[in-house]
């Protein structure tokens, strides 16, 4: 603004003689200038306060974390590594289990890894960011005994969960549904008991491709055979994957190249009855920004309703007539 004010006298004194100039700018009153320049500055030095949020005042509130206990069994067994859907059936799924981790507010999430058989990967948790990185984790050398445990994920799946409740226990099944174990439907139907409700989402493509086989250095050398020779073909077993969504009350999902519907799952999930899973007491501070906004805003708007120049009182009237 100081700038500003300087140009103006350099062009005034461009214009003419200065003395003249400010004989014709009669009405023009530097000390109005000068309250203007006051009022703009107050208002915006109040604004920059209000921008600050002061604070002061301060009252004890309970922070309460409610939800659902989620627990997603994921298959790492061989099969998982099948390339119809890319990069690969596991990686597909990783990232997008990852992505719902990013959307969770307030509910635990806890990994389970299967195979041949199955381990808790990660216990019930509202640290996301651990869960993440026990997710990154799990591969198919995770579990080094081949198959597809599928009862044997929901037994621990079972164990996982608090025990005693019987609502708010979601599981989440993402496999290609290969099942290797004959009690599953018994195992299913104690956890729809005991009150857990179990989506699965298939991996894969029903008509079967080929597993890769990787090297050391992850590139691919050939696929996986049987004691024959023949190449083994890993197909999508629906049939199974409903059967375990229909005696849990849940739904079955199948999985695409745009992604693994978790997202319509967690959608579902997260308009059911919350239960409380966290509760903490912290100090919260008053906000007091509004007086100082308040007073900045009326500043400015008194700033622009003075005029720099002061009214005349007629003083060329009559002198052309």
């Amino acid at each position: 603004m100081y700038i500003a004010f300087r140009r103006k006298q350099e062009a005034l004194e461009r214009f003419g003689n200065l003395e003249l100039v400010r004989r014709l700018r009669n009405g023009f009153s530097q000390k109005r200038r000068i309250l203007k320049l006051v009022f703009l500055l107050a208002g915006l030095s109040f604004l920059l306060l209000a921008l600050a949020r002061p604070q002061f005042g301060t009252r004890v509130e309970t922070v309460t974390r409610a939800g659902q206990d989620i627990i997603i069994a994921l298959d790492v067994s061989l099969s998982m590594l099948a390339e119809d859907i890319r990069p690969n059936r596991l990686e597909n799924a990783k990232r997008e289990i990852g992505s719902m981790i990013d959307r969770l507010e307030g509910d635990r999430i806890g990994l389970i890894a299967f195979a041949g058989e199955a381990f808790v990967s990660c216990p019930l948790t509202l640290d996301y960011g651990a869960a993440r990185m026990f997710l990154s984790a799990m591969g198919p050398d995770l579990i080094p005994l081949p198959g597809t445990a599928l009862a044997e994920a929901v037994r621990i799946s079972q164990r996982t969960f608090v025990k005693g409740e019987t609502k708010n226990k979601v599981l989440i099944i993402i496999t290609d549904g290969e099942d290797h174990d004959g009690s599953l439907e018994e195992a299913v139907k104690g956890a729809a008991e005991d009150g857990i409700l179990i989506f699965t989402i298939g991996v894969g493509t029903p008509r079967g491709v080929p597993i890769p086989v990787y090297d050391e250095s992850r590139r691919n050398q050939s696929f996986k055979r049987d004691q024959s020779g023949e190449v083994i073909l890993t197909r999508l077993d629906e049939e199974t994957l409903r059967m375990i969504a229909e005696i849990s009350g849940g739904s079955y999902h199948r999985s695409t190249n745009r992604g693994i519907e978790l997202d319509t799952i967690y959608d579902s999930v997260s308009i059911m009855d919350k239960k409380e899973l966290s509760a903490r007491q912290v100090t919260v501070f008053d906000e007091k920004f509004q007086p100082f906004l308040a007073l900045g805003l009326l500043l400015i708007l008194i700033e622009t309703l003075i005029a720099e120049g002061k009214r005349t009182r007629g003083e060329w009237r009559g002198r052309f007539q």
